[in-house]
């Protein structure tokens, strides 16, 4: 069982450039403290995220961080150019010196792509049609490729990534149809929500990779060679009260932000719906750990053993959360509870 982290860097009441330095230093810390990954958003204009362009932000962390891996969760596919991609990839793969993770997504949100001229209704045809020549392109001399919303011709591959033949890919999801899709090709799947959500996922992810044979890229890190995850929401304190009491309004400020084209577009659909508003009730459903080390512990014991997941995705900075209180909780669970966790 590993523990990665999972970061929008939503809004917070602090200027950017702080903000951006308080995450390099945390990531940093993370990295010390010896967590598996650290896994970024990409969303666009919206205040659920702040890296914007995480290919930039992650050639930062890739600097400040020795063994961390690190990657995009996701990448947005249907927003990008294949080849200049692919170019993107090779570059952080070598900054990072192997270390990169490459997440693939189509986008949830049709707000976020209408904003960017690109059709939600054709979105999944372009994304299909783009992670097919990322995928091909960093294993061949000469990228040739012929689609209908992509085409190259003998574009010579003169980046080569650090990890071959590519970095290793993954697909989250928060619904059977893309947990199996993940499965079908090998890919690495991580989902969110509800336990009971979340569970029906990841047996539909596992069903499909089994039917494949396995993962398209093998990890020695995992049993099997592929990881399956799942992302959590997270305050560890030395009391459950005063988890609580610092949690809940940092957590209610990140779901405003989570939801906020939502509100601003009132008959648009709601792409939040996997992630629940009120940090009781997300606690109760699991989607939220909040408590003491030992109130930790035994929640993610719970977890793992219901979901059979391998690594879970923990979202420790979030909101109006201060660096302080981030960085403690950060700190009681790489002292206090991941050590108890080894034997999983």
């Amino acid at each position: 069982m590993k523990f990665g982290l999972f970061d929008h860097v939503d809004r917070s009441d602090r200027s950017l450039a702080t903000q951006l330095d308080e995450r390099l230093a945390f990531v940093a810390a993370a990295d010390e403290a010896g967590f598996y990954s650290y896994n970024v958003a990409e969303h666009h204009a919206t205040p659920l995220n702040m890296v914007l362009v995480p290919g930039v932000y992650l050639g930062a962390v890739a600097r400040a961080t020795k063994r961390i891996r690190l990657g995009p969760l996701v990448y947005l596919l249907p927003l990008y150019s294949p080849l200049r991609l692919i170019e993107e990839i090779c570059m952080l793969d070598h900054l990072c010196h192997g270390r990169l993770d490459v997440g693939i997504g189509r986008g949830v949100s049709a707000f976020e792509l209408n904003y960017h001229r690109v059709d939600p209704e054709t979105s999944r045809a372009v994304f299909l049609e783009a992670f097919e020549a990322v995928t091909r392109g960093p294993t061949q001399d000469w990228l040739t490729f012929a689609g209908e919303h992509f085409s190259y011709a003998n574009v010579p591959m003169e980046l080569r990534p650090y990890q071959q033949p590519h970095p290793p890919f993954a697909y989250p999801s928060s619904n059977e149809a893309g947990a199996s899709w993940a499965g079908e090709r090998g890919l690495n799947f991580s989902t969110l929500g509800a336990v009971e959500r979340a569970k029906s996922c990841i047996a539909a992810y596992r069903e499909a990779l089994s039917a494949r044979g396995g993962p398209a890229i093998s990890s020695p890190d995992f049993p099997g060679g592929a990881s399956v995850g799942v992302m959590r929401h997270i305050l560890v304190a030395d009391s459950a009260a005063s988890a609580r009491k610092i949690a809940e309004p940092a957590y209610a400020q990140w779901y405003a932000s989570l939801t906020k084209l939502e509100r601003d577009n009132v008959a648009g659909p709601r792409f939040a719906r996997a992630m629940i508003g009120d940090i009781g009730e997300a606690a109760a459903k699991g989607s939220v750990i909040l408590g003491t080390p030992d109130d930790v512990r035994g929640a993610i014991e719970a977890q793992a053993s219901e979901l059979g997941i391998n690594i879970m995705l923990l979202s420790f900075f979030y909101g109006s959360l201060k660096f302080a209180d981030a960085l403690r909780s950060l700190r009681l669970f790489a002292g206090e509870v991941m050590p108890k966790l080894a034997p999983l």
